[in-house]
């Protein structure tokens, strides 16, 4: 029991969640957060223990080994596997590359292996097959060649263009040059020669060509800026550092050409962020990390010249590794249409077996014993069954339309064309046209049931601008004039006093300006001496202007504004950072930078002025400065009097500390972290800033639209509760009549729930009923708003500690094993019993709300949608930290904003604009979802009405598989007479135009609820096609029966009957499909009646005396056509037999629209009068009264700052470019000098 017990954790037991933070990094695992617990153990003991584990980890991980300058090295007998029996290959890629599939010896083998792996085309091969078998053939072999060629030669030669561009790409990055060290000197040697162990030389805007470790560079201390947009997609620089060792030994040829140095490190993999090894020279050993590998794809930039070994070359190389296959996505459509045609797998196997043994009963009845229908066998009636079931398996195959899959692809080319093309969707301020980047989730885009959305950047700018600033209780920022009055217009301050200022600064307070000026208020040029230190920003020259390169927007904002206000950041190095203040320069000594990471969510800085004294400036998220303040928080008179130094013997004996935190060889970010606790205490409030973030333009109307029709919408951001919440009202998705629901509130709401259920469970539990209760009564307008560290808590993915027993790897006992399991299955149906109520309640809620959530809980969140309410969702991100969220959605939409290109890379749609979203949905969508229901509709009524044909005629031909029609014809159906008109509808068919699709967002909803295309509407569409072949077939048999033609001949033979049904098929089906037509062009008219026309000409083609003479077997209708067609009631038995198939659906259809017409119907019925009306116009703005506007929160990040290359002495000459985000709206504070 004590088992079970130590495994559970109830409610009650966890410790609050806290809605502020941030939880757990999703790098960490269970055991290590397991392990963070208090443990009893022996101090030396556990030092062993690590030593010993570090030891074996290491030997474990790092198992490659590389060699400097030593080709040999790499081909030794133990580098060597086996690739097939005795032939052996070096473990060691080159550095070649092959993203080809074929090559000319491969393709046609490979190209029909892989084509023959899909069922459709593997059945009609087999169908080819038997129809080479004469016992069983029924049709001639090219009525099922021809079309099979046909699909499969568009799709050869699909597959040929696509790999004749990836060789041609790879052998341009294969013959690409670069310097490497041969014979003592560096040679230009092409790519695909260099390998693993060479030293090669890099220049400035050169591709580096395989993974290298950093030896040297010309930059001070072998720094080295890269651009890694093929590796993520972000345009701005990073940097890397060259070993101490490396850079002052390995500077010139002669010492590269002579470097020995052995590497021990992991074996290949796609950890672009990661790499652990060890470099052994000089009889020493030196550690590596990521900042020292320069990665393949990335482009030297701002430095001459670099030297690198290589390390991973080829396939090895982490760019190589990533480039694995992505998840295939597939529609729902797609698993729908897959099913269906097993169905009809099953329908034709049944016919075929009914129809093989009528024909065995009539041989057994009248065959054995009619004299004239003796064929020379002597086979039993039996056997004579079994072949015509193989018989009618051919006749038949046409039920299972071979064409069906490539028309598809067809269909959603063109729709992806459509949405690339839309002039609507393109943003022309960034030229950034909206991109399908996969064409197989087209029509999923008309099914939409719930969007999960970033904030930051999706639905907000993520350009951030300094609005207001509160500095001792004085808020600053309104309209005022400099006596403090306020004006409602009033002109900007005009910046031009100040010589730095960029003047891109709406400011509108000139009392603010007048404060700074006089210098009455000490703590207001203090405040903005913080905004122009406390920072990590890059400063860069460029034609006598100074540009800022900032970590993220709000540091870059804060920055610019103090410039603005007479406090210029002007240069930095190693150690110092020099300001401007109102036009006097000071220089300031750093002594360290604490910074910034989304634990810490704060960023110090310790300087010497140059008067000695020694201070330290601090600002970060309110929350986490607030703990830190000064118990006392002096006011205003006491700040003055504390504005003293930091003692230098307690920053002497901290930077102790410090220094030994910083060469920490395990957990040093933890040791800085305790470290940095230790002096960011006692501070002094300065000020807050107020930086505004305004959302995109038309997300209100964006949000209201989707919520039309009927998509929820979620929420989910990295940031604090208030300002998401604020946000939610800003866009709509929260308004005043919205009840608002928070972790605590619904926390309790499933822990009675599951009181509830376990109360109901028992021994007849399974048996009984799924009982659906609501969480909230109906008719209330609810929102959820939760933070990550209350979904771990609701969610039941905290991490816990477990007992010591659940933790061995072998339990003793087998009633331990028992216990073990049981306890763990009875976790497992807690935890998913909780994830299913927790989704059914937010569920309920028109909007949900997720902040301070990490990129795994997004992820997460949009996987339990997905798995329990079986609803189709869409993720839209804009950032690195959405791209989980965007693999994981079955939509993934990428927004190119001011955070990289890695959300774009990893999505299946991308714009730049948060409103392109509902042109997105409400029109391409729904139109593709309309086109290809209405295709696949259409499609198996064509085919069944073609092939069933044969069906009737089997109970007037002795079930003799024997066809209705010429074997032209059937081969041509498919590929000529019927294909192009379906096409055009599915490309080009709208029922209501864009304009009237986003005005009435609720012609969505037929897309959600499937009501185009499911099985209903598949068995409606096989009757139909059953009644089209009754009427086809009886119609003309009855006119055939005991008639005379003009001439005094009766033309009822079998071939001018067969032209009769098919001439009676084509015309029916073509204008079945103008009937079915919501949207006529000129092409559509043209393809209707150019198909007919088609027919007709090929037709008396075929039947001509030339081409019969010319191939005698093939063509044996000769003179059928124009003989049959030129008797006036062939053509009347043609014509009755089309209006009686199609009257009928007219009637239907004029019922339908009159008795029950659909939304889309009536809009169709009044489209001119609602054209002239005035369009739908957002509704005014909804403020909520007594509603913080304060934007304080730091965003999820996810890289630290500049702080490492500032400290490190890696002084930045060259522009920089920004890294992610950091920090989302910082407060400002000081350190005092009391503790």
């Amino acid at each position: 029991m004590s088992t079970e017990r130590d495994s559970e954790t109830t409610f009650d037991e966890d410790s609050q969640p806290n809605d502020e933070v941030v939880p757990y990094s999703d790098d960490e695992t269970e055991d290590e957060l397991e392990d963070q617990g208090p443990a009893i153990e022996p101090e030396q003991n556990r030092v062993n223990r690590e030593v010993e584990e570090n030891r074996e980890t290491f030997r474990k991980d790092c198992t490659w080994q590389v060699k400097a300058n030593d080709r040999k090295f790499h081909e030794q007998p133990h580098f060597m596997n086996t690739k097939f029996f005795c032939i052996k290959e070096s473990k060691y890629a080159s550095n070649a590359i092959k993203t080809y599939k074929y090559n000319a010896l491969t393709f046609l083998p490979m190209n029909l292996f892989e084509q023959f792996k899909r069922a459709a085309n593997f059945y009609f091969l087999v169908l080819l097959t038997l129809q080479a078998i004469p016992q069983i053939s029924t049709l001639a072999w090219y009525t099922t060649l021809v079309p099979l060629l046909l699909v499969l030669g568009i799709t050869a030669i699909k597959d040929l263009v696509d790999d004749v561009a990836r060789h041609k790409m790879d052998k341009e990055i294969n013959n690409r040059l670069c310097e490497v060290i041969k014979d003592g000197r560096f040679k230009v040697t092409k790519w695909k020669d260099i390998q693993v162990g060479d030293v090669i030389r890099l220049k400035k805007n050169d591709f580096i060509p395989a993974d290298i470790l950093l030896l040297s560079s010309s930059e001070p201390n072998s720094l080295c800026y890269v651009e890694t947009a093929e590796l993520d997609g972000e345009t701005n620089l990073k940097f890397k550092m060259a070993l101490e060792i490396t850079d002052q030994y390995l500077q010139r040829e002669d010492n590269l050409a002579t470097f020995d140095g052995f590497i021990e490190c992991e074996e290949p993999n796609n950890r672009l962020d990661k790499f652990t090894g060890t470099l052994f020279w000089r009889n020493r050993s030196f550690p590596l990390d990521a900042d020292k590998i320069l990665l393949r794809g990335c482009v030297i930039r701002n430095t001459d010249i670099c030297h690198g070994l290589v390390i991973f070359a080829g396939a090895d190389t982490k760019i190589m590794k990533n480039s694995g296959k992505t998840r295939f996505k597939r529609t729902k459509i797609d698993y729908l249409m897959n099913y269906m045609v097993y169905t009809i797998f099953v329908v034709l196997i049944l016919l075929s077996a009914g129809l093989a043994i009528g024909h065995a009963y009539w041989e057994a009845q009248v065959g054995n014993y009619s004299w004239y229908l003796y064929d020379g066998e002597n086979a039993t009636p039996s056997y004579r069954g079994f072949l015509n079931f193989w018989g009618y398996i051919i006749v038949l195959n046409t039920m299972v339309p071979i064409s069906l899959y490539v028309s598809v692809e067809v269909i959603r080319l063109g729709q992806s064309h459509f949405i690339n093309w839309d002039l609507q969707m393109y943003y022309s301020e960034k030229d950034t046209p909206a991109k399908a980047r996969t064409t197989t989730l087209n029509e999923q885009l008309g099914q939409i049931h719930y969007v999960f959305s970033d904030k930051t950047g999706t639905l907000t700018q993520n350009i951030m601008t300094f609005k207001k600033c509160c500095i001792n209780g004085q808020i600053y920022g309104d309209h005022r004039d400099v006596s403090q009055h306020n004006h409602s217009k009033i002109e900007q301050v005009d910046f031009s006093w100040n010589t730095f200022a960029d003047g891109k600064l709406a400011f509108h307070d000139h009392y603010l300006i007048e404060q700074i000026q006089s210098g009455k208020e000490p703590e207001v040029r203090q405040f903005f001496f913080l905004l122009a230190v406390c920072h990590t920003v890059m400063v860069d020259r460029a034609d006598g202007q100074i540009n800022y390169q900032a970590a993220s927007p709000d540091e870059g904002a804060l920055v610019n504004a103090a410039r603005n206000f007479g406090f210029a950041f002007l240069a930095r190095t190693q150690n110092t950072i020099t300001i401007s203040e109102l036009g006097t320069e000071r220089t300031y000594s750093v002594l360290a930078i604490l910074d910034f990471n989304s634990d810490r969510k704060r960023m110090s800085i310790i300087v010497r002025t140059p008067e000695g004294s020694i201070r330290l400036y601090c600002k970060g998220a309110d929350t986490v400065i607030y703990e830190r303040l000064h118990q006392m928080n002096p006011t205003k008179q006491e700040t003055q009097d504390a504005l003293d130094e930091i003692e230098e013997n307690e920053f002497a004996e901290w930077n102790k500390k410090f220094m030994a935190a910083s060469v920490a060889v395990t957990n040093r970010d933890e040791a800085l972290d305790r470290v940095y606790e230790e002096i960011e205490k006692d501070l002094i409030l300065l000020g807050a800033t107020a930086i505004e973030d305004k959302l995109q333009d038309g997300v209100p109307e964006t949000i209201s639209k989707l919520a039309k029709a009927d998509i929820k919408i979620w929420v989910l951001t990295g940031d604090k509760k208030e300002t998401a919440e604020n946000i939610g009202f800003a866009c709509e998705l929260l308004t005043e009549d919205t009840t608002i629901c928070y972790g605590e509130d619904i926390n309790s709401l499933l822990h009675t729930r599951m009181e509830n259920q376990r109360n109901r469970g028992g021994v007849y539990a399974k048996f009984a009923p799924p009982v659906h209760e609501p969480f909230f009564p109906t008719g209330e307008n609810r929102a959820l708003i939760i933070t990550g560290s209350w979904l771990n808590e609701i969610l039941l993915e905290k991490k816990t500690k477990r007992s010591k027993i659940l933790k061995l790897k072998f339990p003793r006992t087998e009633e331990e094993r028992r216990m073990r399991t049981q306890s763990k299955r009875r976790l497992e149906a807690r935890k998913e019993q909780r994830q299913k109520n927790f989704v059914d309640l937010a569920c309920e809620c028109s909007a949900v709300i997720c902040c301070r959530v990490t990129p795994k809980q997004k992820a997460m969140v949009v996987d339990l949608v997905k798995r329990y309410k079986k609803a189709i969702t869409l993720a839209i991100g804009d950032g690195a930290n959405d791209v989980n969220m965007i693999k994981t959605a079955h939509i993934g939409v990428g927004i190119s904003g001011q955070e990289g290109m890695q959300a774009v890379m990893s999505s299946d749609y991308s714009f730049a604009q948060f409103r392109f979203l509902q042109r997105l949905l409400l029109v391409h969508g729904r139109w593709s979802y309309i086109r290809m229901c209405k295709f696949l509709r259409y499609f198996f009524y064509k085919n069944f009405a073609f092939t069933l044909v044969h069906f009737w005629y089997s109970f007037f031909n002795g079930y003799s598989a024997q066809t209705a029609y010429e074997d032209w014809f059937i081969t041509l159906y498919n590929v000529l007479y019927s294909s192009l008109p379906v096409l055009l509808m599915g490309l080009l068919d709208q029922d209501v135009s864009d304009k009237l699709s986003l005005r009435f967002p609720r012609l969505y909803v037929v897309g959600q609820k499937d009501l185009l295309f499911n099985y209903k509407r598949f068995f409606v569409s096989l009757l139909h096609g059953i009644l089209t072949s009754l009427v086809l077939f009886f119609i003309p048999l009855g006119a055939y029966l005991q008639t005379v033609g003009q001439d005094g001949e009766a033309p009822s033979d079998y071939q001018s009957f067969a032209v009769t049904v098919a001439s009676a098929l084509v015309i029916t089906v073509n204008f079945q499909i103008g009937l079915d037509t919501s949207y006529w062009t000129f092409v559509n008219a043209f393809s209707i009646f150019g198909s007919i026309a088609l027919y007709f000409g090929i037709m008396f083609d075929f039947h001509s005396a030339g081409i019969h003479v010319l191939f005698p077997s093939s063509f044996q209708f000769t003179g059928t056509a124009s003989n049959a067609l030129r008797q006036p009631y062939i053509w009347l038995t043609i014509i009755l037999t089309v209006a009686v198939c199609l009257l009928p659906v007219v009637a239907i259809r004029f019922l339908s629209m009159t008795i029950w017409p659909s939304e889309s119907d009536k809009i169709q019925k009044h489209r001119k009068r609602l054209k002239a009306e005035e369009q739908w116009k957002q509704r005014q703005r909804v403020f909520r009264r007594g509603a913080s506007s304060r934007r304080s929160a730091y965003a999820f990040s996810h890289q630290r700052g500049y702080a490492d290359l500032i400290s490190s002495g890696r002084s930045l000459r060259r522009k920089r470019a920004p890294l992610d985000g950091i920090a989302d709206g910082p407060a400002e504070y000081r350190r005092t000098g009391d503790s």
